[in-house]
């Protein structure tokens, strides 16, 4: 089983070299990293010609339309069966993908895999592990996008099905393309473990676009059916009763969820 990553990149010379490392340590025989640079001023380039000595890395520089875009140019260039997309300052642990493989195999109805995250900042000090729950599509709908696409992988049918990722999002095309997916009728597989970390820095793009961020996570809402009304303070007074539910949901679906133990 053949797994693909694309990593879109732009100007996070001082953090790519972490996820380069972490695919090409990964031990798995089976394996390919394409790279999208959108012509970074920084050092990335340099950095990335500085692994060219990797047989399955695969990077290309040249203008895109935004993070969606350059994820698209990959999922359509990977040539594995199963496809992922890692940000350039997030990067994965140790054997996640003989991880990855093996829940393919033993689930093989399953279409997309995930996983907890270790939330790590800037210096790559453990913060906490942000932990998740078997898979709950009104969950997803109605409070918001609790999956972290930076642990989910995804069987590449679904790309070639023509499923891609919704170029016109700017924060959320992972929500989006998550609803999407489930509402089409791709089953979710939750593994108790951590695959990856994510790095939290003031460059992520939902700190720099907060606003934007909740604004596509209501159209999103609203593209897919959950709209109580059309009047704007009540909508919001029940969003936030559906987050209070959420959290009690969540934390059911987490005390009844078999967990494995794993290091910070």
């Amino acid at each position: 089983m053949k797994i693909s990553i694309i990593t879109p990149s732009y100007n996070q010379g001082q953090y790519i070299a972490d996820a380069i490392e972490s695919v090409a340590q990964q031990n798995y025989p089976h394996l390919e990293h394409i790279i999208l640079d959108a012509q970074s001023t920084d050092n990335t380039l340099e950095v990335l010609k500085s692994y060219n000595h990797l047989p399955h890395l695969k990077w290309i520089s040249e203008p895109d339309k935004g993070q969606s875009d350059a994820i698209n140019k990959g999922f359509q260039m990977a040539t594995g069966d199963i496809v992922a997309w890692l940000n350039t300052d997030d990067y994965y642990l140790p054997d996640t993908f003989t991880k990855v493989a093996h829940t393919f195999t033993q689930q093989p109805d399953a279409s997309i895999v995930y996983s907890d995250t270790l939330l790590i900042d800037q210096n790559k000090q453990p913060l906490r592990t942000k932990q998740d729950h078997i898979f709950d599509y009104g969950v997803l709908l109605y409070y918001g996008c609790y999956i972290q696409s930076t642990t989910t992988f995804f069987k590449k049918s679904i790309i070639d099905s023509g499923h891609l990722l919704d170029i016109s999002y700017k924060t959320c095309m992972d929500y989006e393309y998550f609803v999407r997916l489930a509402k089409l009728g791709y089953r979710f597989a939750y593994v108790p473990d951590v695959f990856a970390a994510f790095r939290w820095h003031d460059t992520n793009i939902s700190v720099v676009y907060p606003q934007i961020r909740r604004q596509e996570t209501v159209k999103i809402k609203h593209q897919y059916g959950y709209k109580l009304t059309s009047n704007q303070p009540l909508q919001t007074f029940l969003h936030d009763c559906t987050y209070f539910a959420y959290l009690a949901k969540r934390q059911l679906l987490k005390l009844t969820t078999p967990r494995r133990l794993h290091p910070a």
